[in-house]
């Protein structure tokens, strides 16, 4: 008992909150073991109940097992992604394969499976409510996708699989952020930081002071609220692209932290896995599970948006290649040029400067906006709690309250990037809403990786910054929001290629006039954004989507066709890269967003996996879906924020997504707002 992960904090007085200052990396593995035996007895006494299989005594005690396990494990893989430690990883890398070894043996367990079998025969469960089908249905699948069907020799060759794909997804998440912490361009003179505004100047002064540092000194990290400013800015092409080679490098520098064997090895247990189940691929297996369905459906969506970008992009080359030759440079415009050189364009065709944009979008101002949409929007209210646990000081925690005044979820923000955190944004949850076996209110964390202000100073963000923000906020609201009866149903656990819905969405709003009018004020003069500031931002919402455009769509195409590979063997990811982006005429002075050696939504977990596409999916559901508002003619119409609330957000996985849809919108979804938003449609 002297353990802190054996007492249950879900119902304390801090909120819910584990009381992080109490765990050590040694608690974990005695914890886990506890948890997952007791999980293990759990599925046994459904196994064994000798009453005849029905919807309490199997399928609800399904979803109500394993909580402990759940709240551990959650705790766990928060602290490995934002405070890890080497001893953190130690133990990450020690559990991976008993925590999937578990995984698989609850996924296949035959006496449970065959429990539900028999709920899902005909007729079987025909006093069932709609929310109560769609539980059983869901575990039902997740049993048969998880291998319950296979023979018994096969069951165990899934297994081991499994187990071994936990293991290297360790491994190739810590290989990237060793690679990213690892890295250090140290500017010392004025001539290295020339064209860097003071804005950036400032966050890497912070980062080198973090790091201990010179006081002189500045810091570039791999962190995108570094990098993306320094490609951005800096005037030494020379260190552009040794600072650009460092990023897309990450995960194939040779040594201890190179990923791809690791990668590889992934690649060929997919393609087994995938064959287990009769699938001719990896993405023929993934996507069946999806609003997508098929590879066709996929790709087809994908080269009609990588071909209109590829013309975009043509016509922003032009623009950016005769930046480069007004301001001295003849050559060709290279990857680690365009930024700088489209930066350019952008000042001078729209008279936006990022420079002058920032201080007028300080983080904190930006989080209360946030907030004020979804008081406008949904009638929450959040109320910051210093006296509440949190894992790090950066953290901030906040009691969320209903319109009602009833409590309604707790909300934690990470906002800065620090050594020991992973790179990227993300949503994810301490606990999630439930009513089954007594009510649980969700705890929803939000993680970004924005650059620190210094001292006394305030984080300022870019635009795309703030865009990050509210994104998030959106997967954190689906998470907040949700009202479903079972756990398994709760917040974002819905189909991949639906969860961005809820986050794209949110996006919307902070590109409102409205809301910048009110919101976006200068940091030192309190006042606010200029209106020439915003009819420029409008102005330039297309500027550079092109280019933006191909680099996602390219990532996602390569993940697409990385894994229909059909072959037992993969090949070399470098080589396969390669030849895939020749093949579709990617342009060199674009790149990709994520290259497969550091791909981490592809390689850390299988959630992404032959689904890179969904960000591009859930687009078009968002821009048609925030159609209805305009439709409305106020952003903020209650009807329809309700019949968001109601259909998108509450309902989470207790609704088919496509359903979910209609249910909102009326109809099914069509891409033209997509491609207009992007500027992708013809002129």
């Amino acid at each position: 008992m002297s353990n802190p992960l054996f007492t249950d904090w879900s119902n304390s007085e801090k909120g819910g909150l584990p009381p992080f200052s109490l765990f050590r990396a040694e608690h974990f593995a005695p914890a886990f073991e506890a948890a997952m035996a007791a999980q293990r007895e759990e599925l046994e006494a459904i196994a064994s109940n000798p009453n005849a299989p029905d919807f309490a005594n199997t399928v609800a005690a399904l979803d109500a097992s394993g909580r402990w396990l759940a709240r551990v494990e959650m705790v766990f893989h928060t602290l490995n992604a934002s405070l890890s430690s080497p001893a953190l990883q130690e133990a990450q890398r020690g559990l991976a394969a008993p925590l999937a070894a578990h995984a698989s043996w609850v996924a296949m367990h035959q006496g449970v499976f065959g429990r539900l079998e028999a709920l899902m025969q005909p007729g079987a469960a025909s006093q069932l409510d709609a929310e109560q089908r769609r539980l059983l249905e869901r575990l039902h699948l997740e049993m048969v996708r998880a291998g319950a069907r296979l023979a018994p020799q096969a069951r165990e060759r899934y297994a081991q699989i499994m187990q071994r794909l936990a293991e290297l997804n360790t491994r190739f998440a810590q290989n990237v952020m060793a690679d990213e912490g690892d890295y250090r361009l140290v500017l010392r003179s004025e001539e290295e930081l020339a064209g860097l505004p003071a804005f950036a100047r400032a966050v890497m002064c912070q980062a080198a002071a973090e790091r201990g540092l010179a006081p002189e000194d500045h810091l570039v990290t791999l962190s995108r609220s570094h990098i993306v400013p320094f490609l951005t800015f800096s005037a030494r092409r020379d260190l552009r692209e040794q600072a650009w080679r460092a990023w897309v490098g990450r995960g194939e520098r040779g040594g201890d932290t190179d990923n791809r064997d690791v990668a590889q090895e992934i690649l060929r247990l997919r393609n087994e896995q995938a064959r287990l189940h009769g699938e001719a691929s990896f993405a023929d297996y993934q996507l069946r599970d999806t609003m997508a369905r098929t590879k066709g459906a996929v790709q087809q969506l994908l080269m009609r948006v990588w071909d209109a970008s590829l013309q975009a992009c043509a016509r922003e080359r032009t623009a950016v290649q005769g930046a480069a030759l007004a301001h001295g440079f003849d050559g060709p415009v290279q990857a680690w040029d365009w930024r700088y050189y489209a930066e350019k364009v952008r000042q001078a065709q729209y008279a936006l400067d990022e420079a002058e944009l920032k201080p007028y979008f300080p983080l904190d101002a930006m989080v209360e906006a946030m907030f004020d949409c979804a008081r406008r929007l949904f009638g929450l209210r959040f109320e910051r709690r210093a006296d509440w646990p949190v894992y790090h000081p950066d953290v901030v925690a906040y009691q969320v309250f209903d319109a009602d005044g009833s409590h309604r979820a707790v909300f934690l923000h990470d906002n800065f990037a620090r050594l020991g955190k992973r790179s990227g944004a993300w949503m994810n949850a301490l606990a999630w809403h439930r009513i089954n076996l007594g009510r649980q209110t969700p705890v929803i964390l939000n993680t970004n990786n924005f650059a620190k202000g210094a001292p006394g100073s305030p984080t300022l963000l870019s635009l795309d910054d703030v865009r990050t923000l509210f994104h998030e906020f959106g997967h954190g609201l689906h998470g907040m929001l949700s009202e479903t009866r079972y756990e398994r149903l709760s917040g974002t656990q819905v189909l991949r290629d639906f969860v961005e819905l809820p986050s794209q969405i949110m996006e919307h709003w902070i590109a409102d006039p409205g809301v910048m009018r009110q919101h976006a004020r200068h940091w030192q003069t309190g006042e606010p954004i200029p209106e020439s500031f915003i009819e420029r931002i409008r102005a330039a919402e297309q500027f550079n989507q092109g280019y933006e455009t191909v680099r996602y769509t390219g990532s996602a195409l390569v993940d697409l066709a990385i894994h229909s590979l059909e072959e037992e063997e993969a090949p070399d990811i470098t080589s396969f890269e390669r030849d895939t982006l020749d093949r579709l005429g990617l342009p060199a002075d674009c790149g990709i967003n994520h290259r497969l050696a550091h791909f981490q939504h592809l390689f850390c977990g299988d959630s992404y996996a032959a689904g890179y596409y969904v960000y591009l999916w859930a687009e078009v559901l968002d821009c048609d879906a925030f159609e209805a508002f305009k439709e409305a003619g106020d952003l903020f119409d209650a009807p329809t924020a309700a019949r968001l609330r109601r259909h998108i957000l509450a309902s989470g996985n207790a609704v088919e997504p496509g359903e979910a849809f209609r249910a909102f919108r009326g109809r099914d979804a069509v891409i033209e707002p997509m491609l207009k938003g992007r500027g992708l449609l013809p002129a």
